[in-house]
């Protein structure tokens, strides 16, 4: 009996992965044309922010991170005091920041209330800021997927890389270990486990790399606007479970929300990284200017204007 259960488990796998990749790959024109033209309304009320030039001139000193060549190290610098200390150039200064979009079975719900799939929104907010960091002179890349990069043509490499990808699509970034000075945005809806988000946040920031995790939420998750007998389907695949009467849920369910929220932007706050969330209702232009602005960095690498905040 267990090779028939096998085999429908098995052609249920492929029915899904082969609904999910069709909508995703009918979706991603509108998104990445939807992308271009937030990234360009946004792009002309902004500032240029100081960039790296792409020459050999001195930049400035850096500490030494572990891991780094040996051969890196400017020893006459060094020697002044009781640290490792790395001349770096003007190229080897431009920024790199890495975006990772949850793309998890969950990301596809929307409710009546939404502009958009918590997924839709998220790749249209990372596409368009991807091509707002590259015209900055940044260079940008998605972790385990697709190396960082500052060509003009971003968004097509990302959205041809997302295509391409058949892996599991987990919910928080692969472990990885960034430069120190690059820069890491996570949008999910960061349902997962205060534990996992925990342990991502020590990964990530151990290098002394800054960040901002955004969560991407449907206003349904928002405000719980059910009542009567409701079936509530988890999408990743740990089942399901009724509602006799949903109504009478509404209350703990917003206290557990807001415990959670407090929870990560706690852990946020520790690292001084930037937790807000954003509810599909509203603008995808908002978050992004958002993002932008709680991204801006002095010329020395150190983090201002970066603020816990809310883009609803």
């Amino acid at each position: 009996m267990a090779e028939p259960v096998k085999h429908e488990k098995e052609i249920a796998a492929v029915r899904r992965a082969d609904g999910e990749s069709r909508s995703l790959a009918a979706s991603l024109p509108r998104l990445v044309l939807e992308a271009r033209r937030i990234a360009a309304n946004v792009i002309h009320g902004l500032h240029g922010r100081r960039r790296a030039g792409s020459g050999e001139s001195f930049w400035q000193y850096r500490r030494f991170v572990s891991g780094e060549p040996a051969q890196r190290v400017d020893w006459r610098r060094s020697a002044r005091d009781d640290h490792l200390y790395v001349r770096e150039q003007e190229w080897e200064a431009a920024h790199t920041v890495w975006l990772w979009p949850d793309r998890s079975p969950s990301m596809a719900f929307a409710s009546r209330g939404a502009r958009d799939s918590k997924l839709e929104r998220t790749l249209i907010v990372t596409f368009a800021l991807a091509e707002l960091l590259v015209t900055g002179g940044e260079r940008v890349g998605i972790p385990g997927l697709m190396n960082p990069t500052a060509s003009r043509s971003v968004i097509d490499k990302m959205a041809q890389a997302i295509l391409h990808d058949d892996a599991v699509r987990p919910s928080l970034p692969p472990s990885f270990v960034p430069s120190a000075l690059a820069e890491i945005v996570v949008l999910s809806d960061f349902w997962s486990p205060i534990t996992e988000i925990r342990g991502m946040l020590a990964g990530l920031s151990a290098s002394g790399a800054h960040g901002a995790l955004v969560q991407i939420v449907d206003p349904a998750e928002e405000t719980f606007p059910y009542s009567g007998r409701i079936e509530f389907v988890e999408p990743e695949g740990f089942g399901m479970i009724t509602a006799g009467r949903a109504e009478s849920w509404m209350t703990d369910y917003v206290a557990r929300v807001a415990l959670h929220r407090d929870q990560i932007r706690s852990e946020t706050g520790k690292l001084d990284w930037l937790f807000t969330t954003h509810t599909t209702s509203r603008s995808a232009a908002e978050l992004l200017l958002f993002l932008h602005g709680g991204m801006m960095v002095s010329k020395n690498g150190t983090r201002v204007n970066v603020k816990a905040g809310r883009a609803t």
